[in-house]
């Protein structure tokens, strides 16, 4: 094959790591119509990619880079699946170091650097705390581990030596591009200082640094917007399924119109995720390469919880020897995560049982703080892609990637290549990876590298209170929006809140009654130019609105309303649309809005 059949063209300037780079920047925003006209007029495509998470997006834009003609599809919403349930870090697993994963810490203190330097908007540092109640517990594993021996008997507990050990190899590894202060212990008297709350049994805390996420959906679908952005015809639309195979031919199932659509594509790109070998097997090339296990939080109000947390995570380690995290998100405090096998990522929830585990986690960490369901505003749940290998637990199950390459069968006339395994934060990375093996594949070169370009709202994004203020005084001037509006909207969007200023006032416009920070062409915005096609799209994708327990029942209908009369929904329809959300919420999310 030669050179993937490259359709458009590209801008492209010189970047130092030797490749060209791409400045591109977008909205969700082509129409959904056209795309599958498009395709029910010409078929053929280069790379098919069934799965639209992060990966998927990260090999997506990795395409439409190169100009390749690409489409992604997902059964469901964009970053619907695993992509919308992490715990909200940006990084690389010190923990992971305790089973010898070097490399893999390695690439995500690079990829978790890069991050904080192209998603500026959505990505920050994260002072993170960890308490200890030993000095010595759990270094004589390292210490056989060290002379070639078997570390025998995992720990239950870490200490402040292997604590150490670990933090001073993190450090190690964020040495060639340090964007974080590096760690530091404190004393017992110091730690209760600041935290009295803190189990009586610490006897001292460690404290390093990495990152947070504010919005992983929004960041996503960023990253399939800009690819778009890059290439004519690089397409993305949700709601559409691989349906099934025969021969050169994939059937996909539009969810929402209910027609099928056939195409042709030269490779299919497996990023499905968790759900990678129910998808091989539609695929026609069956394989058993996941083992999932599923990872729950909590999203609380308790205001004595955010006071103990102080603007940090809490990295903590249960009784039976799992770690577990506290850390502030949007406002609120969130906990999470467990980690239990499942056979069907469908049939991932948050159960009753999750809910008692991790509260009671909190109080070996907190024992004066009170936590209760009460105060639990949703819940969310995740099936992390792990690859299907024995371990004497789920927590020592390998957190790396590779992509697995199915040649041709007798039923499916293409290759496809697997995404297996795989985290937010080395998303790039994955990326890259898999791209380098396509481009094998097609015989056709590296022409650009991705490290240093920035995501979507990230671009040209101002780093400090003066760029700041520069910024939102410079839209103020051409909208007419006072700082404090600006201000939110960036926040929300990064620099895409210029176009979403614009839009809001380019027509009459109102705040919602019932949420006022947010106006109706704010909301009008979204729907229109980042494909939302069901409420649960807007309340748990496009915003934060569901999980931060900010719905009511009239928020919904309000809201429900601006969707349907730009859907055109009947009464019928929009009632229809009404359960369907509730029901999602309810089931999902133990958000009850009736």
């Amino acid at each position: 094959m030669n050179g993937g059949e490259i359709f458009c063209t590209v801008y492209r300037v010189s970047h130092s790591c030797g490749h060209e780079r791409t400045e591109t920047i977008g909205t969700l925003g082509k129409n959904r119509e056209e795309t599958i006209a498009q395709l029910r007029e010409n078929p053929d495509v280069s790379v098919l990619i069934v799965g639209a998470g992060i990966n998927g997006a990260s090999v997506f834009r990795e395409l439409a880079l190169h100009g390749f003609d690409a489409l992604i599809v997902d059964r469901g919403d964009f970053a619907c699946g695993t992509t919308a349930a992490p715990s909200r870090m940006i990084h690389a697993g010190l923990r992971y170091l305790e089973f010898g994963e070097k490399k893999l810490v390695s690439e995500g203190v690079h990829e978790r650097n890069l991050l904080l330097q192209n998603c500026p908007h959505y990505i920050f540092p994260l002072p993170t705390t960890i308490p200890y109640q030993s000095k010595f517990e759990g270094m004589m594993g390292v210490i056989r581990k060290t002379i070639g021996l078997s570390p025998g008997k995992r720990s239950k507990r870490r200490g402040k030596c292997m604590i150490g050990v670990g933090l001073r190899m993190y450090d190690q590894f964020a040495e060639h591009n340090r964007q974080m202060p590096k760690h530091y212990f404190t004393s017992q008297t110091e730690a209760f200082e600041r935290r009295p709350g803190l189990h009586p049994d610490t006897i001292g805390t460690a404290t390093y640094y990495d990152g947070w996420i504010s919005y992983p959906e929004r960041l996503c679908m960023e990253v399939i917007s800009d690819a778009e952005a890059a290439c004519d015809t690089a397409r993305a639309l949700n709601y559409v399924s691989a349906k099934s195979t025969r021969g050169d031919t994939v059937t996909l199932r539009d969810e929402i119109g209910g027609q099928d659509i056939e195409v042709r594509p030269k490779v299919v790109v497996n990023a499905a995720g968790a759900w990678i070998d129910f998808a091989n097997e539609n695929l026609g090339h069956p394989s058993k390469l996941i083992s999932g296990t599923k990872g729950a939080h909590l999203v609380l109000e308790n205001d004595e919880l955010m006071k103990a947390l102080d603007g940090e995570m809490l990295f903590y380690e249960t009784p039976d020897g799992r770690a577990v995290v506290a850390l502030p998100w949007l406002g609120k405090p969130l906990i999470g995560s467990t980690d239990i096998h499942v056979d069907n990522p469908d049939d991932a929830r948050c159960d009753e049982e999750e809910i008692d585990y991790m509260i009671g986690c909190l109080k070996h960490l907190l024992p004066d703080v009170t936590v209760d369901r009460s105060q639990i505003l949703s819940t969310f749940s995740g099936v992390r892609p792990l690859m299907a290998a024995s371990a004497e637990t789920t927590g020592q199950m390998s957190r790396s990637h590779f992509t697995d390459i199915s040649e041709p069968t007798e039923t499916a006339n293409f290759p496809v290549f697997s995404l297996v395994g795989g985290k937010w934060t080395p998303f790039r990375a994955f990326g890259e990876q898999a791209m380098d093996k396509l481009l094998e594949h097609f015989e056709a070169e590296r022409k650009v590298c991705t490290e240093s370009i920035p995501v979507g709202g990230g671009k040209d994004f101002p780093r400090t209170d003066l760029d700041r203020n520069q910024w939102i005084d410079a839209v103020a001037q051409t909208t007419g929006l006072d700082a404090n509006r600006l201000d939110t909207l960036l926040v929300r969007y990064g620099t895409v809140a210029r176009q979403v200023a614009e839009f809001c006032v380019a027509g009459e416009d109102t705040l919602l009654n019932n949420h006022p920070s947010y106006t109706r062409r704010e909301i009008e915005y979204m729907i229109r130019n980042e494909r939302v096609l069901h409420m649960d799209d807007l309340l748990l994708r496009r915003t934060a609105i569901a999980l931060l327990g900010e719905l009511t029942s009239e928020l919904l209908d309000e809201l429900l309303g601006i969707f349907a009369a730009i859907a055109q929904l009947s009464d019928e329809q929009a009632a229809a649309e009404r359960k369907r959300t509730t029901d999602i919420l309810r089931d999902r999310h133990h958000v009850d809005v009736s």
